[in-house]
């Protein structure tokens, strides 16, 4: 990648679940530098928070790749209606679905879309996630609880559930984990969990979808410059985020990217079960 990569972000903070207009500074989705070459021609793709982070990265990747796209995501319909451009600009169709995904009713409505628009299903990514900083289990409400795992458990075996019968031999699944996984954050302890429990359920799926052809893979990420961050960190952690990784800053949404289209394309057809790293050089178990 050739653009500059900012060590460190100014303290900030926003409301959940944050816009890319107003972070310091903005992040990198590989708008300028991201070059397709026809890995992904002809296929149809689900992302779910595909307005911003890594899933706007791996959306104008996808697309600058020959995937068709249909974004999922809250209501941050300006971010969402930017990368739709850039989508669009890469000369592919891109599907904007609005809407809480922790909502199991809503969240159903999401493959019969891309469906109804596409015709199949060849890659879902399920990389919607929500996180709240806490520094005591007291501070966790029941109904936060319930949300977290709402958005980041219930709703990826939802959509997968619902894809499955739309996608063809050869589809891939990518689901987005994280190094919490297996490095937890006492911070972090609902979200933590939920991130254990993707790269659980994503190995498990791999060996049930084995014999249909589909292949089910999940991507651990280090700290990434998102809008989640400021919207769920205090202060002071938005601040240093990043720097306790080896590479001693917070990851691009660019740089994750091209780790989804390898896990997404037909040349990764016998990766199937894998939890890929991109850490910052933080390992994981």
């Amino acid at each position: 990648m050739s653009s500059p990569r900012p060590e460190s972000q100014p303290a900030q903070q926003q409301s959940v679940p944050g816009t890319l207009g107003e972070m310091d500074p903005k992040p990198d989705h590989g708008e300028e530098s991201y070059q397709g070459s026809g890995r992904l021609t002809g296929k149809a793709a689900v992302i779910t928070g595909g307005d911003s982070g890594i899933g706007r990265a791996v959306a104008i990747a996808f697309a600058r790749e020959g995937a068709d796209v249909l974004i999922s995501y809250l209501d941050e319909h300006e971010d969402a209606q930017d990368t739709a451009r850039y989508v669009e600009r890469a000369g592919r169709r891109c599907v904007l679905v609005p809407g809480d995904i922790s909502d199991r009713a809503h969240c159903k409505t999401i493959v019969p879309k891309a469906v109804e628009e596409f015709g199949k299903v060849d890659i879902l990514v399920n990389n919607a996630a929500f996180q709240m900083s806490h520094d005591s289990i007291d501070n966790i409400s029941d109904d936060e609880w319930d949300h977290t795992l709402a958005t980041n458990l219930s709703a990826m075996f939802t959509l997968t559930k619902d894809a499955i019968p739309h996608m063809p031999p050869g589809a891939s699944i990518v689901n987005s984990s994280s190094v919490n996984s297996d490095n937890p954050s006492p911070n972090l302890i609902a979200y933590a969990m939920t991130k254990a429990g993707i790269a659980n359920f994503t190995a498990s799926l791999a060996q049930m979808l084995a014999e249909k052809g589909i292949r089910a893979n999940s991507v651990a990420p280090g700290p990434v410059w998102t809008p989640l961050i400021p919207a769920t960190m205090p202060e002071d952690k938005v601040e240093s985020f990043g720097q306790q990784v080896p590479l001693g800053r917070a990851g691009q949404p660019a740089e994750l990217a091209p780790v989804y289209v390898l896990l997404a394309s037909d040349e990764a057809s016998y990766v199937s079960g894998a939890r890929v790293a991109v850490t910052g050089g933080k390992p994981i178990l």
